[in-house]
């Protein structure tokens, strides 16, 4: 009896606690609210914006409340709450210019990287300056820099400029010594996802398809590059054939690459002198949150929805990542459309795609949510790094379509995975199976024994009919034969300048030029724009955390950088739907 009540005196203080630390959590949160509400920030005279290209790049970001309280989480930055920064600093007359820092940097996408490059294009012709510093320039954030009127670079930095190369991995191999391997059926010759569990290497179409896009990539660099700098293309290749990366710090002024080098406290003086302020005067700066709150034009008119989907295709929140916002759930897109549709004040909806795909059968749900809702409102898509297989099934029916010139698009096509656990279970752990059933195919899926020919030609027949429809709702949605389709189809990724050529997107640009048409179709005079879905809140993340270990995900993606999604897609892939309209894996691009 004692320790009964030991242990249920514990118990009830333990929920006391935790009760006591929700409230205490609510009450701050609340006064916060209160103060940002009550409150914006005040844009001194003579300011200046400071963008600190530093951290993860997504497309919106979402709050880590457990690696906020234990400080332990890497920095996220939205593309979203940077372009709006860019555009209330170029609408602000109190902000002179903006000053750019380069670290440690890693963009989503080169379309998401180019999108801010644009942003700061733009907002140079409102006639303010632009300064970037960086200790050191990765070739990424160089990429962006560069649009700057002045680039600076410390003494001892350097620029790393090398080119491209996409470097995929396989992992047949590996899943061979587990005694695990795949069986595969797909449509499309340049469909190649599946290679990285089913092949050791890239097939020729893959090859094919991949030197094309990250030529095309590289070609956007160097022209954007080339006209900032005042630099031919040829010199820029040069450069990069040379390793400029590892040149002496003088080589890089000499050959325009920066203007000089200084370090830090140096750079303070170059600012102040574009601001007209005397040595000892401060430089009165705003971050990218304090751009958050600063007010930006007043909105009036009708509303235009901007819809987020953003990360893999799946059918339910249950086959989803486990990072929260980093999954396009059909069950939940499909109501929130539908709400939009019956919305009133929502005259158009602008739906944002930034998608490698996934499962087809949610594609094709959420194909029917947009064809429902453009029966009643215009329906434009933005495509944002990746519109692709699943992403641009989604896409397709729009009443029109914006991407950017180095978006990945296309990869109409279709494949199913399925794996094949007999080798481990009988051989490597020696699970002995045998067999009873009442009919021809009873037994079919069982992890005792590979699909038989027979079975496989019920899955390929399957497969075949999904692509047929997948290749039909373009040919609706992009009014085109289905046999053009067929012509660039075939599961091939396309760049986006490379799909405005084949009519695949209407026109290239950005966010803002996607809101502007919608406008247009709509008939609207005034608008404003209002994002969707609603970002969580700091609870509800909470509980997400908690539930779903996103903050070890945090920590996994500081460490693996670059091969966090292949290895999250790996972890999840016995959750996700069989049947997928995806990208080939995920592309790694240096």
């Amino acid at each position: 009896m004692k320790d009964f009540l030991k242990y249920t005196l514990a118990t009830v203080t333990g929920i006391i606690l935790v009760f006591a630390i929700m409230l205490i959590l609510g009450v701050v949160s609340l006064v916060g609210l209160a103060a940002s509400e009550a409150s914006s920030t005040k844009v001194k005279s003579n300011s200046v914006f400071t963008l600190m290209l530093s951290g993860q790049l997504e497309e919106r970001t979402e709050e880590n409340i457990i690696g906020e309280l234990t400080g332990q989480v890497s920095e996220n930055l939205g593309l979203d709450e940077i372009l709006n920064a860019i555009r209330k600093a170029k609408e602000n007359d109190d902000i002179k210019g903006i000053y750019i820092e380069a670290g440690l940097f890693s963009s989503d996408s080169p379309a998401s990287s180019y999108a801010i490059r644009q942003a700061l294009a733009d907002f140079k012709k409102s006639g303010k300056w632009i300064i970037a510093y960086g200790d050191s320039y990765t070739q990424n954030t160089y990429y962006i820099c560069s649009v700057a009127d002045k680039v600076f670079l410390n003494p001892q930095g350097m620029v790393d400029w090398h080119g491209l190369a996409a470097t995929p991995y396989f992992v047949k191999d590996l899943l061979a010594k587990f005694g695990v391997k795949y069986q595969l059926a797909k449509v499309g010759k340049y469909k190649s996802a599946p290679e990285m569990m089913t092949a050791d290497g890239m097939s020729e179409p893959n090859r094919e398809q991949t030197e094309a896009y990250i030529n095309g990539i590289w070609q956007v660099m160097l022209k954007d590059v080339a006209a900032s700098r005042k630099l031919s293309v040829d010199s820029l290749n040069a450069y990069a054939d040379r390793f400029i990366t590892l040149a002496p710090q003088e080589e890089l002024v000499r050959i325009k690459l920066v203007d000089k080098l200084l370090y830090t406290n140096e750079v303070r003086g170059e600012i102040k002198k574009m601001l007209k302020l005397d040595a000892d005067e401060d430089i009165p700066q705003l971050s990218l949150s304090d751009m958050a709150n600063v007010k930006g034009a007043k909105q009036k008119g009708d509303q235009i929805a901007v819809y987020y989907a953003t990360g893999d295709i799946v059918d339910t929140e249950a086959a989803g990542m486990a990072q929260q916002g980093s999954e396009i759930v059909a069950t939940k897109v499909c109501r929130d459309l539908e709400e939009l549709m019956n919305d009133d004040d929502v005259k158009a909806v602008v739906l944002r795609v930034n998608s490698p795909g996934g499962s087809a059968y949610a594609s094709e749900q959420i194909w029917n949510a947009v064809v429902n809702l453009k029966a009643k409102k215009p329906v434009v898509v933005s495509m944002g790094g990746y519109a692709a297989s699943g992403g641009y099934y989604i896409s397709c029916a729009a009443n029109y379509i914006f991407a950017e010139p180095t978006t990945l698009t296309g990869s109409i096509g279709i494949f199913g995975m399925f794996p094949d656990f007999s080798g481990l279970l009988t051989d490597k752990l020696g699970v002995k199976f045998d067999e009873v059933k009442t009919n021809k195919f009873s037994a079919f899926g069982t992890p005792a024994r590979p699909f038989n020919a027979e079975e496989m030609s019920y899955l390929e027949q399957y497969i075949d009919r999904g692509y047929e429809l997948f290749r039909r709702r373009v040919a609706d949605g992009r009014k085109l034969p289905v046999e053009q389709v067929e012509e660039i189809a075939q599961g091939r990724v396309w760049l986006g300048n490379a799909g405005l050529k084949i009519k695949l997107v209407d026109e290239l640009g950005g966010l803002d030029a996607a809101v502007a048409k919608a406008a247009k179709l709509a008939k609207l005079k005034e608008y404003y724009t209002e994002p969707y879905p609603e970002q969580a809140s700091w609870f509800d993340n909470l509980l997400a955390e908690t539930n779903k270990g996103s903050y070890l995900d945090e920590q996994l993606r500081a460490t693996l950088g670059e091969y966090y999604a292949p290895f999250a897609f790996v972890k999840q892939l016995n959750r996700q739907n069989a049947i997928q309209a995806r990208l080939p894996y995920y592309l790694v691009i240096n």
